[in-house]
């Protein structure tokens, strides 16, 4: 059973930094791209980041690249997520999600519902 489980979310203040921690479970963590999307209340789900643990590649939105930087450990079966430069406009839930199959695939399914979800972990930035 796929099981993605996140940690690190909490209040931070605008500017801060903040790592998010996913573990994941149950597959073949090289067979899968692993990243995170985020929603904010009232707002779409959007897909922020990704990384492909079998090669490192990896993929940002627009609204956080040059500030967060996602990285896998394969020994833990972890993705991470560090978030620098926070702005108030991050404050949303993040979620862990997983697919099989290449980044490529990862970031061509987005707007779908095809991936393995964690239960999310809030972050919250005040101004």
């Amino acid at each position: 059973e796929v099981q993605l489980v996140e940690s690190g979310g909490t209040l931070v203040q605008a500017g801060g930094s903040l790592r998010l921690s996913c573990a994941a479970s149950g597959f073949t963590f090289d067979d899968y791209a692993i990243g995170w999307f985020r929603q904010a209340p009232g707002k779409e789900r959007e897909g922020v980041s990704c990384i492909s643990s079998s090669d490192g590649s990896a993929y940002y939105s627009d609204s956080v690249k040059g500030r967060f930087t996602i990285s896998s450990d394969n020994a833990k079966n972890t993705v991470y997520l560090q978030m620098n430069s926070l702005k108030p406009e991050d404050t949303a839930v993040y979620y862990c999600a997983a697919l099989p199959g290449p980044l490529k695939l990862w970031i061509l399914s987005l707007g779908s519902n095809e991936y393995y979800w964690g239960q999310g972990t809030q972050v919250t930035v005040s101004s």
